[in-house]
């Protein structure tokens, strides 16, 4: 709970934590309102649809700093030779950020409830929607924190974030797989985070979807931790 605490605290004590807010609430009303009168149908497909392409800039900028920071200041060597486990500190660090994107996405539910104004609209399905943004942001987050880990320099980290979240997203698009063998194609697909957050957002909760997020976030931590313990 104290680093917890602590990264909130550096969040919100510093430009950004705002900055992540009015681009991401910014950049996805005014994307979603340039379309939504011409189309005429009250949805949200295409604002689910832009969160993934806003998260691939701004959840690798929000992370590059978590362990590229601490080892810039030299403050690692106190969190590694601490009596808290590494995977502890590893997974304070993740939930503090996986708390920071919750916090935005809570704050992106005014788009629905103005919708709503204009219209009926499924509730079930928008939340199942933001469930499926959290799990694709909360992917994303863990791969920050394993580049992070890796390097003392955070245009580095920044980066190679955006290159892995990037190609874990698009991996599974036709533009993509029109090549490959169609035996290959099931496989690709199980690994993308795009076929996924899909799957999800379409309102359908498959347990197969959440057991990929999940096993996904889970290798990823335990990689950080190992690089953590294997530079102590």
């Amino acid at each position: 709970m104290a680093i917890i605490k602590k990264e909130l605290r550096i969040y919100f004590n510093s430009p950004i934590a705002y900055i992540f807010l009015v681009a991401l609430l910014g950049f996805t009303f005014w994307m979603f309102f340039r379309t939504f009168f011409v189309v005429g149908q009250i949805e949200l497909r295409s604002f689910f649809d832009l969160l993934p392409w806003t998260f691939l800039l701004l959840i690798p900028a929000m992370t590059m700093r978590l362990w590229a920071e601490e080892k810039r200041g030299g403050t690692i060597e106190t969190l590694l030779t601490s009596s808290t486990p590494i995977p502890v500190i590893v997974m304070a660090k993740f939930l503090a950020s996986l708390l920071f994107l919750f916090i935005a996405l809570a704050a992106t539910l005014l788009l629905p409830i103005v919708i709503s104004t204009l219209g009926n609209i499924d509730w079930g399905a928008v939340l199942i929607a933001y469930l499926g943004a959290l799990f694709l942001g909360a992917g994303y987050i863990s791969i920050g924190l394993v580049i992070s880990a890796f390097t003392n320099n955070q245009i580095v980290a920044f980066i190679l974030s955006v290159v892995a979240c990037f190609t874990l997203y698009i991996i599974a698009q036709p533009i993509v797989t029109f090549s490959l063998p169609s035996w290959i194609i099931p496989i690709i697909d199980f690994a993308s985070f795009g076929a996924h957050y899909d799957s999800i957002t379409r309102g359908v909760v498959d347990t197969r979807d959440i057991i990929y997020f999940v096993t996904f976030i889970a290798l990823m931590l335990y990689f950080n931790s190992y690089i953590l313990i294997s530079k102590r």
